[in-house]
């Protein structure tokens, strides 16, 4: 683990705080009134670094989002404006024993739907 900086925490306190699934930009928007010296690449390392760490969760995408949730949960996706959430769908260990039956060492899986969020879907009804 890396040593203690004001940076650093405040990067995983904003991650903590919200449920929005941030990327590194929306983290460094987020901070940099605040933290005047700080770049975006300094916040994509410490968030990289401490979902290394297993402090956070990185979900893959087009771009690299962030969750402080670390128990197994489902994300949904909208294909349309990039919001990631989180869906409330029992965590289903017989995938990991499916998977595990074809020989793999499983210790996990991650599920993501990809579709159209309300939002958007409510934008296309009014058009």
């Amino acid at each position: 683990m890396q040593r203690y900086s004001h940076q650093r925490e405040r990067i995983y306190e904003t991650v903590c705080g919200t449920k929005e699934h941030p990327t590194a930009q929306m983290v460094y928007d987020a901070l940099r009134v605040e933290l005047p010296k700080l770049s975006l690449g300094t916040v994509y390392r410490n968030l990289h670094q401490m979902a290394q760490e297993g402090r956070l969760q990185e979900l893959d995408g087009p771009v690299a989002r962030f969750d402080a949730d670390l128990a197994p949960h489902t994300h949904a996706c909208c294909t349309k404006c990039g919001c990631v959430a989180d869906v409330k769908l029992p965590y289903d260990s017989q995938l990991d024993q499916a998977v595990a039956a074809e020989g793999w060492n499983v210790s996990g899986h991650s599920l993501l739907f990809m579709g159209i969020c309300p939002a958007c879907a409510g934008e296309n009804k009014m058009a």
